[in-house]
């Protein structure tokens, strides 16, 4: 039992909070078809060494006839490249056109001798400043079908390399011995530790936006914040939760039911990446109720600055008012007016109108008008 003690260590490396989860990788093998990124035999957790690359064909008769499974790695096939491992190893029709389709749902569909599962992958782009175009994350699929005796990864995006993973593997034979359900759990496993470095990466943006929101305006600078960041921080947050949320169910399926395609003692473990997917789900929920009250608060701080500044316009107009209304009496064309011919009238009206603007302003200042 030290090999299912030892699982987790062994597929699952240490993850990085704000950096690249996974190199990208779409290199293919120049002797293999131009859609297979790998292609190897795996008997007794150790590689069945080959002096060429093996076609899907090849493995699969070497499988037959000695026994073991075949992994076989494949990066945006076409419809005909593919079309040839799906009569090989007969796959399902609707599985194999989601496969080559991509932009599926997160799932796990069973048909009479394989799984297919769909994952999607979450990569983390690095920014010097969030703006009203920043991009977040990038997203990938990894579709999986899981056999007896094989197991087939089709990826879609320049993200979500499975080649770190299966070396690792290869470094574990107990683990790999344990066939097809060992190596579609460590994928799992690798696609949800990349959602909880992403997680701690996009908390740290809405930190940021949190406290550029609630932080004391200084003098000379705009009110508030870009609306237009914490949307498009919303948007990403709600293409992360896509990616999540859809998965809980099928990891919770293959934790819970047992399985023919996969080993008891690989089931239990599935259980693991279920509650740590869980909590991740939790956390960007929590982002998007979190990003609804700052847009609010930062909508309310603007409507608050508008108010601000209309009660500065109103009160100055009302300042003006005073001489506004002085100089309109006197400027009537009348023959007869009191102390328009007195020697003090000048001085006194605008001694009395200064004294007016004087005392207004300082009732609205002390009101806090002004």
């Amino acid at each position: 039992m030290s090999m299912i003690r030892d699982l987790r260590a062994a597929v699952r490396p240490r993850p990085s909070l704000r950096k690249d989860s996974g190199s990208y990788d779409t290199t293919r093998d120049p002797g293999t078809p131009s859609a297979v990124v790998d292609c190897a035999v795996y008997r007794d957790g150790a590689r069945v060494a080959t002096r060429a690359p093996l076609t899907p064909q090849e493995a699969m008769r070497q499988v037959r006839r000695d026994g073991g499974f075949v992994w076989i790695g494949l990066h945006e096939p076409t419809e005909d490249e593919f079309a040839v491992i799906a009569r090989e190893f007969g796959l399902h029709p609707l599985a194999v056109e989601d496969a080559v389709q991509a932009h599926q749902r997160p799932k796990l569909e069973r048909y009479d001798d394989s799984l297919f599962t769909v994952f999607k992958t979450i990569h983390y782009v690095e920014h010097d400043r969030l703006t009203a175009t920043s991009e977040i994350v990038e997203t990938g699929e990894v579709m999986c079908f899981t056999g007896r005796d094989f197991f087939i990864t089709v990826r879609h995006g320049g993200q979500g390399s499975l080649r770190a993973l299966r070396h690792r593997l290869q470094d574990d034979p107990e683990l790999l011995a344990k066939g097809p359900s060992a190596v579609l759990h460590a994928i799992a496993d690798h696609v949800v530790d990349g959602y909880i470095a992403v997680v701690d990466a996009v908390q740290d943006d809405i930190d940021e936006v949190e406290t550029e929101v609630f932080s004391p305006v200084r003098k000379g600078t705009p009110r508030g914040t870009d609306a237009g960041q914490i949307y498009q921080l919303k948007r990403e947050v709600l293409e992360f939760k896509r990616a999540v949320s859809p998965l809980l169910r099928p990891m919770q399926l293959l934790s819970e039911r047992p399985m023919r395609l996969i080993d008891p003692d690989i089931q239990k473990y599935f259980r693991d990446v279920a509650d740590h997917l869980a909590r991740v789900q939790e956390q960007v929920l929590g982002f998007d109720e979190l990003l609804n009250s700052i847009l609010q608060a930062n909508l309310a701080q603007a409507s608050v600055a508008q108010n601000e500044d209309m009660r500065k316009i109103t009160s100055w107009a009302a300042i003006v008012a005073v001489p506004t209304m002085v100089c309109g009496v006197y400027g009537m064309n009348f023959k007869y007016m009191p102390e328009l011919h007195w020697r003090y009238g000048y001085p006194v009206v605008m001694g009395v109108t200064v004294g007016l603007c004087l005392s207004i302003h300082r009732i609205l200042k002390r009101n806090g008008w002004l």
